[in-house]
């Protein structure tokens, strides 16, 4: 039995390898020599080229290096020298030269067979070079990574060439694609082959308001944009998940509970929520996890125990566009961006109002999801229930 189950295996493996080695995978693809030449060169060429920005920059005492955004951007304009698109992971972060690239997309969309190389810029000084190619049928991706070693010496740490599976560009200037990547029963666990990039510059205005009013809120652990509510309607927000978020949004750093104490005191709490929210103190007793007897809100950190983690958690929130109202109020039309949502410019599109002081504070009022968005996304999940949730000090 024992050699039976070993051959199966070998056969498996045999033909696992088989179907890498001639591409139809679509994965793993034969890499030519001259091709992974140019590749490496050329990196070795670009890490060069900014090894003084990088070497005189912050790298902190961690053994792992994050370099700050206004170096990764320095990084970016020097790469952007050699004339190619560039572009960075920093949230709304635009590509430089990337008129090159929406040619080069656009002549794909017409069929016209060519080739583009980008360059990404990692947040610890690495890059990765694409080499985009179209055949006139399908777009291939040659990827590779290099980074520094503990010599400061520029080094390919991987190098893939992969047939892309699906891909689109869509009006906004997104172009996002799907890599072809084992799938069963060659693997048993899903494997990620999803990569979305903005090509066409967000607007300013709405770079600094995205920037302010949401990228501190985002999706996960708080259901303020994934949510309909309004002033009349305040029970439907979990403010128990809520209160991190602001507190992140105001202070700019994130929140942890001070020394052993379990909770929020009431007065910290109920301060800081009514700043942002249209909600009483009273009606946060009534709508939150309160312990009466030793005035705190409940909170705990989001974790495997109270969160299930689903794609819609990991996108971002983008605003698009804005009106004023009547009573000076404005209201955001945002698009809830995903890697991993193929094809299109939004998991779900929102209207999230809110009222702007003249000292540059605001106040949210509401939200709103269009086109029955909310029934496309998962159910929010509250990671407190209860009103004796609350440990002992002790």
């Amino acid at each position: 039995m024992l050699n039976l189950r070993n051959l199966i295996r070998e056969k498996k493996q045999e033909a696992i390898e088989k179907k890498q080695s001639n591409g139809r995978g679509g994965y793993c693809l034969p890499i030519e020599k001259q091709e992974q030449k140019e590749a490496e060169a050329d990196c070795d060429y670009v890490m060069k080229s900014f090894f003084p920005i990088y070497e005189q920059a912050e790298k902190g005492k961690a053994s792992n290096v994050v370099l700050s955004d206004d170096t990764v951007f320095k990084i970016q304009k020097k790469v952007g020298e050699t004339g190619s698109p560039v572009y960075t992971m920093i949230r709304y972060s635009d590509m430089e030269n990337e008129k090159k690239m929406e040619h080069f997309l656009e002549a794909c969309l017409d069929r016209k067979e060519g080739s583009m190389v980008t360059y990404e810029i990692h947040s610890d000084g690495g890059i990765g070079r694409k080499k985009y190619i179209f055949d006139g049928a399908d777009l291939y991706v040659l990827s590779v990574n290099a980074g520094w070693n503990v010599e400061n010496e520029p080094g390919i740490s991987d190098i893939s060439y992969t047939r892309i599976k699906e891909w689109h560009y869509s009006e906004k200037g997104w172009f996002s694609y799907e890599l072809c990547v084992p799938e069963y029963p060659e693997v048993t666990e899903v494997m990620e082959g999803s990569c979305l990039i903005r090509v066409k510059p967000i607007a300013e205005e709405q770079r600094e308001i995205s920037r302010k009013c949401v990228s501190g809120l985002g999706y996960q652990g708080n259901n303020l944009l994934r949510s309909n509510w309004d002033a009349a309607h305040l029970d439907k927000l979990d403010y128990n998940g809520i209160y991190e978020y602001l507190y992140g949004i105001k202070y700019g750093k994130k929140f942890e509970p001070e020394g052993s104490q379990n909770g929020i005191a009431k007065e910290e709490f109920e301060s800081l929520l009514t700043e942002y929210l249209p909600v009483t103190a009273e009606q946060i007793r009534e709508y939150a996890v309160f312990d009466e007897e030793k005035q705190r809100y409940a909170w705990v950190r989001l974790g495997c125990g109270n969160y299930i983690p689903h794609f819609f958690g990991a996108s971002f929130p983008e605003v698009t566009g804005s009106r004023k109202n009547e009573d000076g109020t404005v209201t955001l039309i945002i698009d809830a961006m995903c890697d991993t949502a193929e094809g299109v410019d939004a998991v779900i599109t929102h209207e999230l109002t809110v009222r702007f002081a003249g000292d540059g504070s605001f106040q949210y009022l509401g939200n709103k999801v269009l086109n029955e968005g909310v029934q496309r996304i998962p159910d929010y999940q509250y990671r407190i229930s209860g009103k004796s949730i609350l440990e002992d000090d002790e």
